[in-house]
């Protein structure tokens, strides 16, 4: 099921939880997980909003969240607090007794829906035509389970920031090229940091349903994906170059979202997980500049008095869609499970499932 039908198949949420004071929404949420206990499970992405992370009973990354969802098997109703394709990976990971709601299904990614499966399985058929059976395709967990079940019958995996390179080696070991959906710059970044040369990537538009490349097609080792993050390709060189002239001593760390260019300039560049233990086990009085999600750089600003942290773009404005997740929904999230009205819940089909398990498998056993 698609974003927008699925959006469509439940209704918005009902007025009287947005007129709902927000210690009354504390207070709501805090009865309803104590009625529930160990049966409710809210997994928090690290992008979310304070108001709603101070309820989470797990923090994290995508896939962390899922795989945690999973191994709690005394959870019945999992509140997943982030985006769909989170939610997505929930399902597909959890059994049939648990159901996984999503607060608000509004709350999408622009990357994501970046790649569809129509587009996918064109771009699929022409890169074929071009290289024959030549190319192993990849895809970042921050993607549809259409698009992870398309890599997973294709004999692909999934792969995150966190294992990109390990999974882009082993790609290399099975095909002569990858097709690396749907994050460009995360597979540009990647790819370089394995040795592959900017001359020997090219770039997969699935609009004009084209591929970007001057030069001989035999060269090419690496097909991106014209895809990426709204928020990480906001960083520029202009930032970097900024921060140096005003803070010349504070270091520079990145997410490999961002732009090759930013990156490259940058002093370290990693995961979200490793950003954040990075801050966590740097010296009391460092400097830091984070290309990251606001949400999260105002946390670890938060719990790091003792450094000096900004964001590396001061403009940066938080996730949109990722706060969509708000207080008012999580509650009725919550109430929905009381009243059995079953709204907002993301249900992957079995052959979707089936596929899209086949490549994180792969991930999971080569990571």
């Amino acid at each position: 099921m698609s974003i927008l039908a699925a959006f469509q198949a439940n209704k918005m949420i009902p007025e009287k939880y947005k007129q709902m004071s927000r210690e009354d929404l504390e207070v709501r949420v805090k009865e309803v997980k104590e009625k529930y206990g160990s049966r409710l499970f809210i997994p928090g992405h690290h992008y979310q909003k304070d108001e709603v992370i101070q309820f989470a009973d797990a923090t994290g990354d995508s896939l962390k969240l899922a795989q945690l969802s999973a191994e709690n098997t005394e959870a019945e109703f999992i509140i997943f607090c982030g985006v769909h394709f989170m939610a997505e990976t929930a399902d597909i990971l959890t059994s049939k007794s648990q159901k996984v709601f999503l607060p608000d299904m509004r709350a999408g990614c622009s990357m994501a829906d970046m790649a569809d499966l129509n587009q996918t399985e064109r771009a699929w058929d022409k890169l074929q035509s071009l290289f024959g059976d030549t190319i192993l395709p990849l895809t970042y967990v921050n993607s549809t389970a259409a698009i992870k079940a398309f890599v997973g019958a294709n004999g692909g995996a999934t792969v995150t920031s966190s294992n990109a390179e390990t999974m882009v080696k082993w790609a290399f070991g099975q095909k002569e090229r990858i097709l690396f959906l749907p994050d460009q710059h995360l597979g540009r970044n990647t790819a370089v940091e394995l040795g592959v040369g900017l001359d020997e990537m090219a770039i997969w538009n699935p609009i004009s349903d084209s591929l970007e490349y001057e030069g001989d097609f035999s060269k090419i080792k690496v097909i991106l994906w014209k895809g990426h993050c709204s928020v990480h390709e906001n960083f520029t060189v202009q930032n970097v170059i900024d921060t140096r002239e005003q803070y010349p001593d504070m270091k520079i760390i990145v997410h490999p979202e961002c732009r090759r260019e930013v990156v490259e300039i940058s002093d370290l560049a990693g995961s979200t997980s490793f950003i954040i233990n990075t801050i966590e086990k740097a010296e009391p009085g460092s400097s830091w500049a984070i290309g990251t999600e606001m949400n999260l750089v105002n946390r670890l600003i938060q719990n790091h008095p003792d450094k000096h942290i900004i964001s590396l773009n001061p403009h940066m404005c938080p996730c949109l869609t990722m706060n969509r997740i708000d207080l008012p929904h999580l509650v009725w999230s919550l109430d929905t499970i009381e009243d059995q009205n079953n709204n907002n819940i993301i249900k992957v089909s079995s052959e979707i499932a089936k596929n899209a398990k086949l490549a994180l498998k792969r991930m999971l056993s080569h990571s």
